[in-house]
C-alpha cells in the first residue's frame, strides 16, 4: 500500500500534459474485441483500470503490449466468452465487454461489475438494450449470462442518458443485422471518441454527440492505429488546484469545448481563463470568491466527476457555495476527509453547502473512491502543514503519476510506502 504526503501552501506555476481520457480508453479497449487484428491506442495511459481491462483481454485470449507510449490489443485469436468475477469486479467498465464479447462469439459470460463506491449505477439499461437487439439474457448467480438469437436492428429508447449503456449498445448493435438507431443517448466527448474509433475502423456510426445515435450493423471492422481524445477530468481537476493554490499554469492537450461549464464556475471566483490552441491557461492572484451554485448533470451540464474537487474548492472560497449531486447518491464520501482538514460544510441528500475558510490545515485522510481522492489532495495542496492521503489505489485508477506531475508545477506531493495493510485489485 502507499500514500501521498503532501505539504501545502505552495502556488503553482508551469505547464502540465494532460493524459488520453480514462473514459474513452476503457470503451476503445473493450471495442478492440470486435476487431480481428492489431490495435494501437497512441499515446494511451497504464493507469489502474486500464491494466484491469488488458487483464480481461488476456483472459479471453487476446494480446496486449506495450510499445513506447502506445497500448497495442490484438484479440485476432480469442479463445473464451467469459468475464469471472476476479477481473469483473477489480473495473467498472468489465460491462462494455458484454456487447463486444456477444457480438463476435455469440454469447457472454460476465459477472457483475465492480469500480468505486458511489452509488447504484444499474446497469438495467445495458441489458433492456440487448433483449431488444435479439439477445436471450439471464441474470444468475452474481453472472450475466446472454446468446445471440436473431439480431436485426431497432430502436432503442433509453430512459436515462446513461453513458455506459450507450456505449455498449452502440457496440452490440454492430453485429445486428441492419440498422439501429438509439434515442435519449448521452452525448459524452467520450461516446464521440468511440464512434470515430469504430468508424476508422470501418464501421459505420453516426450522430455520436447529439440524442440520436445510428448504427448500421454488419460492417467487418479491421486494425487501426487510433489517437484518443485528452482527459477532460484530469484537465478540470488541474485547473480547479490552480485556481485553489493560485499563480498561473497552463494545461496542455486540454480541449476547450469539453470545459466550458467549468469555466463558467470558475471565473466567477477571481481566475482569469484563455485558450491558445489546445493550451488552457489559468492564473488567479486575487483571494477566490465564492462560484455560487452547481448542479450535476449529464453532458453538457456539469460533470458529477468534478463535483468532489469542486467541493474542495468550495472550501477556501470566500462565502457560501451550493453543490447539487443529480448522478450519484453516494458521490459525498469525500465530505468526512475535508471535514477532518477543516472544510466547514453541511451534506444532506445530494446536496451540500459550503462555507469557505481562509485557511485548511493538515491531517491523515482516507481515499474512498477516484474522485473524492483527488479532491483530498488538492485540499492537501492549500492546507497548512502536512496531510497525507492514504488509500491512494482509488486515485490510480484514473490519474497517472499525478505526484510527479504536481512536483512538477511547484506543489509537495510525495508518493510513500503506507503501514495500512488494505488488498486492491491490482495487487
Amino acid at each position: 500500500m502507499e500514500e501521498f504526503f503532501i505539504i501545502g501552501g505552495n502556488r503553482l506555476q508551469g505547464e502540465v500534459e494532460i493524459d488520453s481520457a480514462k473514459n474513452s480508453l476503457l470503451p476503445l479497449i473493450a471495442c478492440c474485441i470486435l476487431i480481428e487484428g492489431q490495435v494501437r491506442l497512441e499515446q494511451a495511459v497504464a493507469y489502474s483500470d486500464v491494466k484491469a481491462m488488458c487483464k480481461i483481454i488476456e483472459h479471453l485470449g487476446g494480446k496486449t503490449w506495450w510499445e513506447g507510449g502506445d497500448l497495442v490489443v490484438d484479440c485476432l485469436a480469442l479463445t473464451a466468452d467469459d468475464v469471472p468475477n476476479e477481473l469483473a469486479s477489480c473495473v467498472r467498465a468489465s460491462i462494455f465487454c458484454l456487447g463486444p464479447i456477444l457480438a463476435r462469439n455469440g454469447s457472454v459470460k460476465i459477472a457483475y461489475p465492480g469500480g468505486c463506491d458511489i452509488g447504484l449505477r444499474p446497469i438495467d439499461l445495458h441489458l433492456e438494450g440487448a433483449r431488444k437487439l435479439g439477445a436471450k439474457v439471464v441474470e444468475k448467480n452474481g453472472y450475466i449470462y446472454a446468446s445471440k438469437q436473431k439480431m436485426e436492428g431497432v430502436d432503442i429508447i433509453l430512459s436515462f442518458a446513461s453513458v455506459g449503456a450507450t456505449e455498449n449498445l452502440v457496440m452490440l448493435a454492430l453485429a445486428a443485422k441492419g440498422t439501429t438507431r438509439i434515442f435519449g443517448a448521452a452525448k459524452e466527448p467520450e461516446i464521440v471518441d468511440l464512434a470515430n474509433f469504430i468508424n476508422k475502423a470501418g464501421g459505420n456510426v453516426k450522430g455520436a454527440g447529439s440524442d440520436v445515435i445510428v448504427i448500421e450493423g454488419g460492417k467487418k471492422l479491421h486494425g487501426i492505429s487510433y489517437k484518443p481524445i485528452p482527459d477532460r477530468i484530469e484537465a478540470g481537476t488541474f485547473l480547479i488546484a490552480g485556481a485553489m493554490c493560485g499563480g498561473e499554469i497552463a494545461v496542455k492537450g486540454a480541449k476547450e469545448e469539453h470545459n466550458r461549464e467549468l469555466f463558467a464556475k470558475l471565473s466567477k471566483t477571481a481566475c482569469q481563463i484563455r485558450c491558445e490552441n489546445d493550451t488552457i491557461i489559468l492564473s488567479r492572484k486575487q483571494k477566490l470568491k465564492s462560484f455560487g451554485e452547481i448542479e450535476t448533470g449529464v453532458y453538457p451540464a456539469f460533470p458529477t466527476d468534478l463535483q468532489s474537487q469542486m467541493t474542495a474548492l468550495a472550501c477556501v472560497c470566500e462565502g457560501y457555495s451550493l453543490i447539487i449531486e443529480n448522478v450519484f447518491e453516494a458521490r459525498n464520501k469525500h465530505i468526512c476527509g475535508l471535514k477532518k482538514l477543516g472544510g466547514e460544510l453541511i451534506s444532506k441528500n445530494g446536496i451540500i453547502i459550503a462555507k469557505g475558510k481562509e485557511k485548511l490545515f493538515g491531517a491523515q485522510v482516507s481515499a474512498t473512491d477516484l474522485r473524492g481522492g483527488a479532491a483530498l489532495v488538492l485540499a492537501g495542496l492549500v492546507s497548512e502543514g502536512y496531510t497525507t492521503v492514504d488509500n491512494i489505489h482509488y486515485i490510480d485508477r484514473g490519474y497517472y503519476k499525478l505526484e510527479d506531475k504536481f512536483s512538477a508545477l511547484g506543489g509537495i506531493v510525495k508518493r510513500v510506502k503506507s503501514e495500512k495493510k488494505e488488498g486492491n485489485c491490482m495487487g
